[in-house]
């Protein structure tokens, strides 16, 4: 089985990531945080790329591409911590919409006329929807009051736990990257802080992390695309392990930084306050981990040398 990402796809994302990094730098995330947090011309941007309508059917006027292609750009989204509601609308509630049957909004979603806020009752609010407003720890994050007909179907939450999981591994490589210039920067006992074995030692960590979780996030959207029966124990072993990952990349970068990683003077709370947000929404931590100790001890998908390739 060939487990390479196909080059296309890495193009697309890369064509993301360089448009991103252009238009949503810390200097806008500051903007938009004393500001009304949304700007009409990012969206639009978006809209321009073609990423609103990227899992839209092409008869409905979208890319009609798959989750993996999603997760990419998602995980683009992550690095630059996207205020924009473009993953919920256009990656978790367009694929339900169609997995539904329900086609009546597609094509104006795909054209950014209007943006879909997915409510699933494990969340207990609504990112960007319509409701009365709530507390978030993540300033750019808005949420609503969940409302009474809020869905509990198991695909919507796979999607938007696969998805959630997308954005914490960019985040988490996001966090990486600074606390990598930081500690090249930062100096102590007359020598840049990254030259110490321990600081080295930490980041590695970090990267490590990602390396583990990078692979297993990409078969989850896989095999959600293509329906498989363990398709869920995937996307919370994906979940699992991106947001130990950026837990563990806050955790460090704050730590790297010193003192004034907690400060809002430094850029990084942008990403960690995103990255404490996700790992709640879409199920917890806890409740992912309950999931997979259900499929594999005693459930249908065991594990063991025996099972490997059944």
């Amino acid at each position: 089985m060939d487990m390479l990402i196909a080059p296309e796809r890495l193009e697309l994302a890369e064509a993301v990531r360089d448009f991103l990094s252009g238009t949503h730098g810390p200097e806008v995330l500051r903007r938009l945080d004393a500001g009304p947090n949304r700007d009409p011309a990012l969206w639009q941007g978006l809209v321009e790329m073609g990423l609103t309508g990227l899992l839209v059917p092409e008869e409905h006027g979208g890319l009609g591409m798959g989750l993996l292609d999603a997760a990419l750009i998602a995980r683009e989204c992550g690095r630059v911590a996207l205020a924009e509601p473009l993953v919920e609308s256009a990656f978790v509630a367009v694929p339900w919409l169609v997995a539904q049957g329900d086609t009546s909004d597609l094509a104006t979603i795909a054209r950014g006329e209007r943006r879909i806020a997915p409510a699933h009752r494990l969340n207990g609010a609504v990112a960007d929807g319509e409701g009365a407003a709530l507390d978030s720890i993540d300033p750019l994050r808005r949420l609503t009051t969940l409302p009474a007909d809020a869905s509990d179907d198991a695909l919507l939450l796979d999607l938007g736990a696969l998805m959630a999981a997308a954005q914490l591994v960019g985040l988490a490589e996001a966090m990486l990257d600074q606390a990598v210039e930081y500690s090249k920067i930062r100096t102590q006992f007359g020598q840049p802080v990254g030259g110490f074995q321990a600081i080295k030692h930490k980041l590695a960590d970090v990267a490590v992390a990602l390396e583990f979780a990078r692979p297993v996030l990409w078969r989850a959207a896989q095999a959600l695309d293509d329906g498989i029966a363990s398709a869920a124990v995937h996307v919370s072993h994906a979940k699992v392990a991106a947001t130990d990952a950026a837990y563990l990349a806050a955790e460090s970068a704050i730590q790297v930084h010193g003192a004034m990683g907690y400060t809002y003077e430094v850029d990084l709370h942008f990403w960690m306050k995103r990255a404490w947000a996700l790992g709640g929404a879409w199920g917890s931590r806890a409740f992912h981990l309950n999931r997979i100790d259900a499929a594999v001890i005693g459930g249908p998908h065991p594990i063991g040398p025996e099972n490997t390739f059944a």
